[in-house]
């Protein structure tokens, strides 16, 4: 017991946090540091290479903030998230039902599994066909690889969530008066998948960035045609600029659900 109590102590006196912003001042200045050190490694790499391999840091921030008042960022941002946020609640919301459904019924599952495990290993890039045939080259086009992306993901999580959820958490359920599968449903299974299915959302918002870049290969406008562009013409600084603009965007995004997540899963 008292091993346990010095610990915590220790464990107290090591962490220095600002608690009106949660902000543990020794993690953060370590991260400042391990960014500072990439940055500098990066520098000196650059100076042994040509720009149009890798460019320097200040290059690079130049050309971010030439992008940025010119108003190109923006356009580019903004072209992106029209098919960036659609087709990630769609993929979402779909995946989630999906995974719960399966998840909780054994003859649904029994019934679909043989097409899951086929569709499953397709990776959304093999369907842009389906998405310039079906809704052409513009953002619904772009939301529907994104949508694809983002289902499977949450609908694994949410499967995975449902099938954990303990017998005997139901059988408590039931014996306080809930009968129907519906109420089991929203009472017990979905709060005590929650979880898992938080982690899968999170998860795929940050897929559903990863695949911006790809369904934009086929000609719809946004950050990853900006990308692709530059690297047919060696503009690595442009590049590298557009890269920065993704990860800044995710770690806003991120940080946000973060936030939402801890205030949904404050009862753990």
């Amino acid at each position: 017991m008292a091993t346990d109590i010095q610990q915590e102590l220790e464990r107290a006196a090591e962490t220095t946090e600002l608690p009106w912003l949660g902000i543990d001042l020794r993690r953060t200045a370590l991260g400042i540091g391990g960014l500072a050190l990439f940055v500098t490694l990066w520098w000196i790499a650059s100076l042994f290479q040509p720009d149009f391999i890798l460019p320097s840091p200040l290059a690079v921030a130049e050309r971010f903030v030439s992008e940025a008042a010119s108003g190109e960022m923006t356009t580019a941002l903004g072209q992106s998230v029209r098919h960036w946020i659609p087709g990630t609640i769609v993929g979402t919301l779909l995946g989630v039902a999906t995974g719960i459904a399966l998840g909780w019924s054994r003859l649904l599952d029994d019934i679909s599994s043989p097409v899951v495990r086929t569709l499953r290993p397709v990776p959304p890039l093999a369907l842009i066909g389906f998405a310039i045939a079906w809704f052409g080259i513009n953002h619904t086009g772009a939301a529907f690889i994104i949508a694809v992306g983002a289902f499977w993901i949450n609908f694994y999580a949410s499967y995975g969530g449902v099938e954990g959820v303990s017998d005997d958490l139901l059988d408590v359920a039931r014996s306080l008066g809930v009968q129907s599968d519906l109420e089991l449903i929203r009472s017990v299974v979905i709060p005590a998948a929650s979880p898992e299915i938080m982690t899968g959302i999170r998860t795929g918002i940050g897929r559903c960035w990863m695949l911006v870049v790809a369904s934009e290969i086929f000609g719809v406008p946004g950050i990853g045609r900006r990308i692709l562009r530059a690297s047919n013409n060696l503009q690595v600084d442009l590049v590298i600029t557009y890269i920065l603009v993704l990860s800044l965007m995710f770690l806003l995004v991120d940080t946000v659900f973060r936030a939402v997540q801890k205030r949904v899963l404050v009862w753990r």
